[in-house]
């Protein structure tokens, strides 16, 4: 496809960030090449649809970046920030700073082409599950935040209007939107002096139902993760328990939930094999998941959007699943604590691709277009032996480049829809192989070189010094060496023992003729 993007890769170390040229590498050396000076930062995100990025200087501006031309577009000069998030498409900066009293606002989100202050409110402290604050659709055509009791929604185009709906929902203690379109939203309710904790979905927008279309309650739960599909018609939901009472786990007990939006389907995922679920995945046509679960060596199971098993991926020492963009291939593999072990499987033939290892990596990403796989150890979480490793699409390492202190890298976001199908590349190498094959069938008649395979000895039993001692005696009465070989006196005397033995037999015979 001749309109298809170039990949890129953004790097940032302890000098700063650099965007270089992706995959294939056109350089003689076959290195990357930089599209940039360095940029010395803390920290660097892209927006979801890659039209933006954002870079915090040291000295505490915010910068926001037109990815295509890789120059400055506006600047935020904002004290005491102590956390940034960047729309989905570029459109918001929000920030975070420690508020000094409730009445100071001290989370603002602010307009990226013009720099106004878009919207701002009170918040006490940010967690994993309450940061960013407020929340946006992957196309941003829905806003909403988490508050007390209830999710308050705003109209993402003119935060003036204020909240325009809310959904009431006692206790509820985190949320998710559904990707596009946003059309529902799952919540979180903590179990409370015995009644039950919950997930339950709801529709978005101004006649949002004060009843939800999908409810699944349950007991043990200390918190949740949310996985809504490509389409928004199916949510899975691990949930965690800090207490597994069979003691099997010291890390707790999680079960897979799945509901679907209009209530069809509400339940566990029927999984095989005791255990923790390591991590689950929808694939991105959102028809089908891939689960990773149970006690080492883990399984790996798919299940189309009804939780039948597809297909089983056998079992090994495996906790993270990642589809390539065009939901094709799926790559198995064991990062963190496991050793790096990769597989990766076309999951429309049913067969491996290939395998291959990527130890100590920390990150793991699919290239836009589908065809390379990267992977990086990276700062704090490592220390030493930080480097970039990009693999093709069956496992082969293309490229691997090490860094004396590397804290992040991403490939530059890209819509899949933009690249050629993976189908194409996958039947061209296929073709490929088997000319290759009916080459070398053609010149089978022709002589091959021999190749001598050196044989290796087995080594011989352990024998103590006093059993070998006695070998050597016993050789020498019998005149048998240690090796169990004869002498030349002992072979002379048996050669002249079967001559006679021979004769005496011969003469035997002829008196009885």
């Amino acid at each position: 496809m001749s309109s298809s993007p170039s990949l890129e890769i953004l790097v940032r170390d302890a000098e700063g960030f650099v965007v270089w040229n992706g995959p294939p590498f056109s350089s003689s050396n076959g290195q990357p090449a930089p599209k940039n000076e360095r940029v010395s930062c803390s920290s660097t995100k892209f927006s979801l649809d890659g039209s933006k990025f954002m870079a915090v200087k040291s000295d505490g501006t915010i910068s926001i970046y037109d990815s295509a031309s890789l120059s400055e577009v506006r600047s935020f000069a904002v004290a005491n920030v102590t956390a940034t998030e960047i729309s989905p498409c570029g459109t918001y900066l929000q920030t975070f700073q420690k508020a000094t009293t409730p009445q100071e606002k001290n989370v603002s989100l602010w307009n990226t082409d013009t720099g106004d202050l878009a919207h701002s409110l009170y918040q006490k402290s940010i967690t994993k599950t309450t940061w960013p604050s407020i929340r946006f659709s992957p196309d941003e055509s829905s806003a909403c935040r988490l508050a007390t009791n209830e999710v308050q929604f705003f109209d993402s185009k003119d935060f003036s209007k204020g909240i325009t709906s809310r959904i009431r929902v006692p206790g509820v203690a985190a949320f998710e939107l559904s990707k596009t379109p946003a059309s529902h939203v799952a919540v979180f309710v903590l179990e409370v002096k015995g009644s039950p904790g919950s997930v339950q979905i709801f529709g978005c927008g101004k006649d949002a139902e004060s009843q939800p279309s999908a409810r699944r309650s349950f007991f043990r739960c200390s918190s949740v993760q949310f996985s809504w599909n490509h389409g928004s018609t199916g949510l899975l939901v691990v949930v965690q328990s800090d207490v597994d009472k069979t003691n099997k786990s010291y890390y707790g007990e999680t079960k897979l939930h799945y509901l679907t939006v209009d209530g069809t389907h509400e339940g566990l995922v029927p999984l095989r094999k005791e255990g923790p679920v390591h991590d689950v995945q929808w694939s991105f046509s959102g028809s089908e998941f891939a689960v990773v679960y149970g006690f080492m060596p883990a399984c790996v199971t798919i299940f189309d959007k009804k939780c039948k098993p597809l297909m089983e991926l056998g079992e090994g020492p495996y906790n993270t699943l990642r589809w390539n963009p065009k939901g094709r291939i799926l790559c198995v593999a064991g990062f963190g604590n496991l050793p790096g072990d990769m597989t990766f499987w076309d999951v429309v033939s049913k067969k491996q691709l290939g395998s291959n290892k990527a130890e100590w990596s920390v990150v793991s990403e699919w290239s836009p277009d589908g065809r390379y796989f990267l992977t990086a150890s990276t700062a704090p979480r490592r220390q030493i032996d930080n480097g970039i490793k990009i693999f093709n699409y069956d496992g082969k390492r293309y490229f691997k480049k090490m860094f004396e202190r590397l804290y992040q890298v991403e490939w530059k976001p890209e819509s899949p829809e933009r690249f050629d199908e993976i189908s194409e590349l996958l039947k061209s190498v296929e073709s490929l192989k088997l000319e290759g094959g009916k080459s070398q069938g053609q010149g089978s008649a022709q002589k091959k070189p021999v190749v001598s395979i050196p044989t290796v000895k087995k080594p011989a039993a352990y024998q103590p010094p006093h059993a070998k001692h006695a070998a050597a005696i016993q050789a020498e009465l019998l005149g048998v060496n240690p090796a169990g070989e004869m002498s030349k006196n002992a072979l002379r005397n048996k050669k002249k023992r079967e001559n006679k033995k021979a004769a005496g037999a011969a003469a035997s015979g002829s008196n009885n003729a």
